[in-house]
C-alpha cells in the first residue's frame, strides 16, 4: 500500500472532528471539491473501506473513524516533534489576548505545556475590554470570539461552539425536573453578550425565539459560568468549555438538544506580527493542542 499524502491525511483528521467536508475545507483554507478529492484519493489506497455515502451525505465507517483517531496521533507526535526542537532558542516577549470564557475553561489548564516547550519566551495573557477586542496595541496576539470577519489581520479558526442549556443540579431538584424545553423559562436565562445564542436553541427545539428575550446579559462567558454555578440561571454552555463542570457534577445539561453557534473562536494576529518567532511559536503550540484535545466529532 502506498505512503498516503499528508494533505490527504490531514483532510481525514479534520473531516473526522468536525464531521462535514465543508467545515473540514474552510480550515485547511480548500475548497469543497479538494478535500473531498483528497478523501476518495485516500479511500482508494486503502484495504478497508472508510466512508458511507447515504445520499449526498457522507460520514466515516467505524474502521475510518479508527484510522482518523489513529493518524490524528500520528500528527500529534510530528507537531509535538517540532514544538520540542524549534522551542530551543526562541525567546522574546509574548503578550496574548484572551476571552475570559476560553482563557479560565480551556487555556489556563493546559498553558503549562507552552511555557515548557519554550521556556524562554516571556508570555503574558491578559483578557479583552469588551468581547471581541482585537486592536490593543500592546497584544501580539488575539484568541477571541466572534463572526471570523477581522479586517487587516489574519485570523485562523480555533474552535466551534456547539452549545446546550447547562444549570446547577440544585435548580433542577428545585424545579422537581425539567420534562419540556420550554422550562428552561422557569430558571431565569444567562445570556452572553445579547439572546441570540438562546433564540437559536428554542428555534432549534420548536419554540418561539421571541421567548428568548429575557433573562439576564453578561459581557463575558466566564460570567456567564459563574451565575449558572451560583444557581442564578440557566445558561447556554458550550460543551468543550463546560466539560470539567459537568463531569465533577457542578453543572448538568437537562436536555440533549445542542445547536452549533453562529460565532467561534479564532486566533488573530496583526499582518506585521505574523512571522514574529514567539507568535508562530504560540500558533504552532495552540493547533497541536487544539487536535489533541477536541474529540472526534460523531456523524
Amino acid at each position: 500500500m502506498r505512503i498516503p499524502s499528508t494533505q490527504a491525511l490531514r483532510a481525514l483528521e479534520s473531516f473526522a472532528r468536525h464531521g462535514t467536508v465543508w467545515q473540514a475545507a474552510e480550515e485547511l483554507n480548500l475548497t469543497r471539491s479538494a478535500v473531498s478529492h483528497q478523501l476518495r484519493m485516500l479511500e482508494r489506497d486503502l484495504d478497508f473501506e472508510m466512508l458511507n455515502r447515504i445520499g449526498t451525505r457522507v460520514e466515516l465507517t467505524s474502521q475510518g473513524r479508527a484510522y482518523a483517531n489513529d493518524i490524528r496521533q500520528a500528527l500529534l507526535a510530528i507537531s509535538g516533534s517540532a514544538a520540542r526542537n524549534t522551542g530551543r532558542g526562541t525567546a522574546g516577549n509574548l503578550n496574548v489576548s484572551c476571552a475570559p470564557g476560553f482563557a479560565a475553561g480551556w487555556l489556563c489548564n493546559k498553558i503549562g505545556r507552552f511555557t515548557s516547550a519554550y521556556p524562554d519566551v516571556a508570555l503574558s495573557i491578559v483578557t479583552p475590554r469588551r468581547l471581541g477586542e482585537v486592536n490593543n496595541p500592546d497584544v501580539d496576539l488575539f484568541i477571541t470570539f466572534g463572526d471570523g470577519e477581522f479586517p487587516g489581520m489574519q485570523a485562523e479558526h480555533v474552535l466551534d461552539v456547539v452549545a446546550t442549556p447547562v444549570c446547577s443540579p440544585t435548580m433542577v431538584n428545585r424545579l422537581g425536573g425539567m420534562p419540556e424545553p420550554a422550562d428552561v423559562l422557569r430558571l431565569g436565562l444567562l445570556h452572553l453578550s445579547d439572546n441570540n445564542d438562546w433564540a437559536t436553541w428554542f428555534a432549534a427545539t420548536g419554540l418561539d425565539p421571541h421567548l428568548a428575550a429575557t433573562g439576564v446579559v453578561f459581557s463575558d462567558m466566564h460570567l456567564v459560568y459563574s451565575a449558572a454555578l451560583g444557581g442564578q440561571g440557566i445558561a447556554m454552555g458550550d460543551m468543550v468549555l463546560s466539560e470539567d463542570a459537568m463531569n465533577n457534577g457542578q453543572l448538568l445539561r437537562p436536555f440533549e438538544q445542542t445547536v452549533r453557534l453562529a460565532r467561534a473562536y479564532y486566533m488573530v494576529v496583526p499582518l506585521a506580527l505574523a512571522e514574529s518567532p514567539t507568535v508562530v511559536a504560540f500558533r504552532n503550540w495552540l493547533r497541536a493542542e487544539r487536535l489533541q484535545n477536541l474529540p472526534l466529532t460523531k456523524v
